[in-house]
């Protein structure tokens, strides 16, 4: 059995959530400490203990929700705000003798660990919203304020925002590096499984063609099947394509990584957008030639479906009507807005007033497989061909197309 390579995601911010638990504890020590030894200069210590008996059991009760973004709430932060608030507020109370320790609050630097907390969870404009609270109860505190106080203040302001700039672009290096290690990953597993069917499947195919073509008849037959099967799966694995294609989130912040998603039960994981191209790429064989670009084709999964369908029918009408010996092409445009999918083959073409005959026999493969496909996706289906030069249908989706109506039922093949 092959080993599969899985993603290994590792966090860039945990050790930052472990940095705080330690900073909130010794900072929540460090101010225990100052009014133990400062304990003789307040003028009212119950007011400092009691606080302080609260701020050293709220540290210790919380620590746990300071262990990672999941349990670090809004909730969480809101309260833990305003206990550092509360403290810096009830200080005057205390009244330390002529602003003492250099102008000192009860919380102290703990003050500094719901700021940074903000800043780890949602980035420096949490940072500036909690920073700008911290900064105005120290104003209020002072009463009369100096510019070492809007030193400080100043500070605290810049420092907790350059922490919440820096945990954001550390986040989305981190997005950024998984989806590439992840597309990398996806990568190894397309080439594995192409050198397994290269060394099984398609050695067989062309041994089973080449038999099959020296034996001849219904042998040649099945060897020209295989032939084609082979083609066709050549050309599948060395386009290397895989179902659902997905932007990263981060292209304003950095690289733009695109990243795979794959259901195998239900096809595109997510329903979010779908790669044209695998769903065409299938019908490529030694009579039917596929040209798609080089960057995935992105749909909603219902539109490329339903485009998919479409092409399908296009190229039945071509065996049908074409012959089994015509050759077809199918070409796949994707401009800003539109998908342009153009299927064209060199058979007899179609005699004027056909479709409509067709139409009246009761034979709607253009009519619904087609055209009632591409107007219920808000698109269009123009079909040209002029007598013994073949015939293209060229096929328009927007990018942002109406939801089929799935009562529609579904209609046979026939111009």
């Amino acid at each position: 059995m092959a080993k599969r390579e899985r993603v290994v995601r590792m966090s860039v911010e945990q050790p930052l959530w472990r940095a705080l638990t330690a900073y909130r504890i010794l900072t929540m020590l460090y101010a225990s400490l100052l009014a133990v030894f400062g304990r003789d200069e307040y003028e009212r210590p119950w007011v400092a203990f009691a606080y302080l008996v609260v701020m050293a059991a709220w540290t210790l009760a919380t620590l746990p929700k300071v262990a990672g973004a999941v349990s670090c709430t809004k909730r969480f932060l809101g309260a833990d705000l305003v206990i550092a608030l509360v403290g810096i507020l009830l200080t005057p109370l205390a009244d330390f003798d002529a602003q003492h320790m250099d102008g000192s609050t009860l919380p102290s630097i703990w003050t500094a660990g719901s700021v940074l907390a903000f800043a780890i969870k949602g980035g420096w404009r949490w940072a500036a919203f909690a920073s700008t609270f911290v900064a105005a109860a120290n104003i209020i505190e002072r009463g009369e304020p100096s510019r070492d106080t809007f030193h400080n203040v100043l500070l605290v302001w810049v420092a907790s925002i350059a922490i919440g700039y820096v945990v954001e672009v550390a986040r989305a290096s981190e997005r950024t590096l998984a989806r590439a290690l992840e597309i990398e990953a996806a990568t190894r597993e397309r080439e594995r499984l192409a050198r397994d069917i290269h060394d099984s499947v398609l050695q067989v195919l062309a041994m089973v063609q080449r038999r099959g073509t020296a034996l001849g008849g219904e042998a040649a037959e099945l060897g020209r099947m295989a032939g084609e099967q082979e083609v066709a799966l050549r050309t599948l694995v060395s386009s290397g394509l895989v179902p659902t294609t997905r932007v990263s989130e981060d292209a304003a912040e950095g690289a733009v990584v695109r990243t795979v998603e794959v259901d195998d039960e239900d096809g595109p994981a997510g329903g979010a957008v779908c790669d044209l191209r695998s769903l065409l790429a299938p019908h490529a064989g030694s009579r039917v030639s596929f040209a798609e670009p080089g960057a995935p084709v992105l749909l909603a999964p219902t539109a490329a479906k339903e485009l998919a369908a479409a092409v399908s029918a296009a190229l039945d009408n071509v065996r049908v009507h074409a012959g089994q010996d015509a050759q077809a092409w199918i070409l796949v445009e994707d401009w800003p807005d539109e998908v342009i999918v153009t299927v064209r083959d060199d058979g007899p073409g179609i005699a004027e007033g056909r479709l409509a005959q067709a139409e009246g026999e009761g034979r709607m493969g253009v009519a619904l497989s087609i055209r009632g496909r591409l107007r219920d996706l808000g698109g269009t289906a123009e079909l040209i061909s002029v007598p013994g030069q073949g015939t293209e249908v060229e096929l328009k989706v927007p990018k942002v197309s109406r939801t089929p109506d799935d009562s529609r039922g579904k209609a046979g093949s026939g111009r």
